[in-house]
């Protein structure tokens, strides 16, 4: 009588009634996610400080030779480096600095005893903040004042530059959870590579119709940026994406834990390092370091970049993202089917 291999399941492995060896070590999974969270999100926005803030000073018109770079190298010195500072040639020069983001403000030292602090607060109010209070407290010390003057403001109804923060967040949360609700329900790993691409197309039109969902959202519907919706909307698919398709990429790799994985990447290490309530020079050096090379990170850099600054700082972010993308198709499709000739039932002569 003929019979097959895994026609009956092996008895399932119970450390007690009703608990298996599997469960105990999902629940200790979530468990460190649970902590992770915890530590990651206290760990960067516990004690935010001002480290290394890009700076440029230029000294009036008229001003002895050596007055900016004298001003630059004091301001440089400060206990606790919170400031990295470099000397422009005008204020012309300066102000493209700091449109381009390559500055997060300007101190154009004025003749007498009044100075003037140009900053860009689309890029985050509180490293505008920050440098307000850090350059009031060294002028005060010299008998100076400074104004600050935000040059390049987030807008009436962005609230301290937080929405695309926000925005960016939204479409991670969607690519995560569509592509763990499609491996939850269909399988961690699609049995062929053709169902594998047929997942992936399916990732890609969601992706198209939340870029476009969350571009209209904060666009016209309630007129939190203006203009830019094509740029928004392709932004909103890349990302949307490449946090799909990765998601996708670790649970034909990993299984059910990529879910977990994914979650650790792009939630407990992204959100806290992504430049949303305190951006890259207020955040201790590792979540500075890897919040530009997440996507969390890249999305809200490269919102910004659309909106406020002319689309500076977009391209390397849309370059992340698109590798993102470019692993997660390619390690998706590599490893769809893998082992499912070996996981079918082979008969038996009996």
């Amino acid at each position: 009588m003929g019979t097959t291999h895994g026609q009956h399941e092996a008895p399932r492995r119970e450390l007690l009634p009703g608990v298996t060896r599997r469960a105990v070590v999902l629940v200790v999974g979530v468990l460190l996610l649970q902590l992770g969270f915890v530590l990651s999100y206290v760990g960067a926005f516990h004690a935010p400080t001002p480290r290394g803030v890009p700076l440029a000073v230029v000294a009036p018109a008229g001003a002895p030779a050596g007055t900016a770079e004298q001003v630059a190298g004091r301001l440089g010195a400060l206990d606790g480096d919170p400031l990295d500072t470099r000397v422009a040639a005008t204020e012309a020069a300066a102000r493209g600095l700091l449109t381009d983001r390559e500055v997060d403000g300007v101190l154009l030292v004025g003749p007498g005893t009044e100075d003037t602090l140009l900053v860009a607060g689309a890029e985050g109010g509180a490293v505008s903040s920050a440098l307000t209070e850090v350059l009031t407290r060294v002028e005060a010390a010299q008998q100076r004042t400074v104004t600050t003057d935000d040059v390049v403001p987030a807008g009436e109804s962005d609230a301290r530059g937080l929405s695309a923060f926000y925005l960016a967040v939204g479409w991670v949360v969607g690519g995560y959870l569509v592509a763990s609700i499609i491996g939850v329900s269909a399988g961690s790993r699609p049995p062929t590579r053709a169902r594998g691409a047929v997942r992936l197309a399916s990732l890609a039109v969601y992706a198209v119709v939340s870029g476009v969902g969350g571009a209209l959202i904060t666009g016209p519907v309630l007129g939190v940026f203006d203009g830019h919706l094509l740029a928004l909307a392709a932004l909103g698919a890349l990302l949307v994406l490449a946090v799909g398709a990765f998601t996708t990429a670790l649970q034909v790799w990993t299984g059910l834990v990529g879910i977990g994985l994914a979650i650790l990447l792009f939630v407990v290490l992204g959100n806290p390092s992504a430049g949303g309530a305190y951006p890259a020079p207020l955040l201790p050096p590792f979540w500075a370091a890897i919040g530009p090379w997440l996507p969390p990170g890249a999305g809200t850099d490269a919102v910004r970049g659309i909106v406020h600054f002319g689309g500076a700082g977009v391209g390397q972010a849309c370059l992340v993202l698109a590798g993102y993308a470019v692993v997660g198709v390619l390690a998706t499709l590599a490893g769809a089917g893998r082992g499912a000739a070996a996981a079918e039932p082979v008969p038996v002569a009996g």
